[in-house]
């Protein structure tokens, strides 16, 4: 495989800082979520969680090998020869050998993977890496907090485990069951979609085989219900169950003696067991290939990209106490992003249809046609809302609705205050009233001046002086940027000007002059009327 493939690269979206505190770097989640070519589009989000130390990340990299070779390699031959070259070594996600840990808090590769279902949909493919569980540094309250957002993020989760699947390795999953128990009863919908167990080192293939096959059958056997076992076991299991929408296991042999022991190992196929590298070549596809994919859902409805942004928000103002959330508030929380999604989205519907209209170059529209077509967008806008499934019930969402409403009146605001700066007429108003000013002083001071009114005439020209010396400034404001609060002064005054005092009499001699000429209309009528009835008589 061409390893110069692999432009992306790792970013810490949730870091974990001192005093066991983990953070959401905004900046890099949207820098990667919402770029304008996936950002429409469905979302997968594969998710490897687990102990530390047990091959995540080396599993996660070899993800990234399909991945590019899947979808960006541009000589695929075969897609059966995907993990590549024997002699290169293994790059992505960092990972090492050794018994400390390399991975803190949730990573997420720079990368996004568009790919097309065969149902012909277009969806994106998100990997995401964790900081493994239960290391030397983590507190209980960190591991859950990495395993909870992993899991309640994901559209495919897989739980990477070594050995065998326990009794703790289930009690790991108790919180987002009990989660799933509250999200069952608000919306009906299973809240997580899928569950791969990847169980790592399985020793016992003279038991079950490796695989598949032999995955599913330790699953039946560990999520069995039997009469023997504690109600608590019971409730465990029936939960987990009505969790997850899909739930399986794959057994995977050990890599070989030279991966567990090699300091200087780096990933190279050659140095791992030909028995490891056939089970990836199945299991990998069964994640990732494009039949098998898996889009992320929430409340029953399909997540897209950028709506992911929401949800990464909500969920870590929901961890960012002291103490762990209730399933409570964690269901609470699901149902906030998933109404400001819509109302996103809303928004975003009426600002597209309102920039088709008055955005941008488009020229100007009357006040009365802008309300016409700000009530139709608001319609429609409101229309998609309501029409979008929502968790939290319809009190709940009122308050988002009512946002909704308030967001898209400031649009509004906005979107007139644009159209207005196009009325060529609105932005000639200042100096045409100044001139009518400038004009009417000059008349009036020579009127007074020819009947020998002198101290008023003087006062019309200092009242034309100011006028011009206003003229000027606003033309130098305009021009050069500086004191803009006397522009907009004079502005004001402008408008005052016009509104109250040159608006009223232009209207006032309209008015006049249609009463005029339809006082001689009707002259004329009664004249034309007068003059047929004289020829009928005659």
């Amino acid at each position: 495989m061409d390893e110069s493939i692999l432009e992306g690269h790792p970013i810490p979206i949730v870091v974990s800082e001192e005093q066991h505190v983990f953070s959401l770097n905004e900046t890099a989640l949207e820098k990667v979520l919402l770029q304008d070519h996936i950002k429409d589009c469905n979302v997968v989000v594969v998710s490897v969680a687990g102990a530390f130390r047990k091959g995540k990340s080396f599993l996660l990299d070899f993800f990234l090998r399909y991945m590019n070779f899947m979808y960006l390699s541009p000589h695929k031959q075969s897609t059966s020869n995907w993990l590549g070259d024997e002699n290169s070594p293994l790059r992505g996600f960092s990972w090492r050998g050794g018994s400390e840990r390399e991975t803190t808090g949730i990573l997420m590769w720079s990368e996004v993977f568009c790919t097309t279902l065969p149902n012909g949909e277009k969806v994106a493919v998100i990997l995401l890496d964790t900081q493994g569980t239960f290391d030397s540094e983590s507190t209980v309250r960190d591991c859950a907090t990495v395993f909870a957002l992993s899991t309640m993020l994901s559209s495919i989760q897989i739980y990477n485990l070594s050995q065998n699947i326990q009794e703790d390795d289930l009690q790991h999953l108790q919180l987002f069951t009990e989660y799933g128990r509250l999200a069952l009863e608000d919306t009906g919908n299973k809240p997580f979609q899928k569950l791969q167990f990847v169980v790592r080192d399985w020793s016992f293939p003279y038991e079950v085989e490796y695989g598949e096959e032999g995955g599913e059958k330790i699953l039946e056997r560990r999520l069995r219900i039997s009469d023997k076992q504690h109600p608590e076991l019971h409730s465990l299991r029936k939960h987990i169950k009505s969790c997850f929408t899909d739930i399986k296991c794959f057994l995977m042999p050990h890599p070989g003696l030279k991966v567990a022991t090699n300091p200087k190992f780096d990933g190279r196929l050659c140095d791992i067991e030909d028995e490891f590298k056939n089970c990836l070549r199945t299991l990998v596809p069964l994640l990732l290939s494009p039949e098998n994919l898996v889009q992320k859902e929430i409340g029953g409805q399909k997540v897209k990209v950028k709506e992911l942004v929401q949800y990464f928000k909500c969920y870590m103002n929901l961890f960012s106490g002291d103490d762990l959330p209730e399933p409570k508030s964690m269901l609470v929380a699901t149902a906030e992003a998933n109404n400001l999604s819509a109302v996103a989205a809303a928004k975003e519907t009426y600002h597209q249809l309102m920039d088709a209209i008055c955005g941008g170059p488009k020229p100007y529209l009357s006040a009365d046609q802008m309300e016409i077509e700000h009530i139709r967008c608001k319609d429609k806008a409101l229309e998609q809302f309501q029409a979008k499934r929502k968790m939290g019930g319809d009190e709940f969402s009122e308050s988002y609705r009512c946002r909704l409403e308030s967001d898209i009146e400031t649009d509004y605001n906005q979107f007139k205050a644009h159209n207005e700066s196009k009325n060529i007429f609105k932005a000639a108003r200042t100096p045409a009233v100044i001139v009518a000013v400038i004009i009417l002083f000059y008349i009036i001071s020579g009127i007074f001046g020819l009947v020998g009114l002198y101290i008023l005439a003087n006062v019309a020209n200092v009242i034309m002086g100011v006028a011009i010396v206003a003229l000027a400034t606003w033309a130098y404001i305009r021009y050069s940027g500086d004191i803009r609060d006397v522009g907009e002064l004079i502005d004001h005054s402008a408008t005052f000007i016009w509104e109250t005092i040159m608006k009223p009499m232009y209207q006032m001699c309209v008015a006049k002059s249609l009463e005029h000429a339809a006082h001689e209309a009707t002259k004329i009528m009664i004249r034309q009327n007068s003059q047929l009835n004289g020829r009928i008589n005659s």
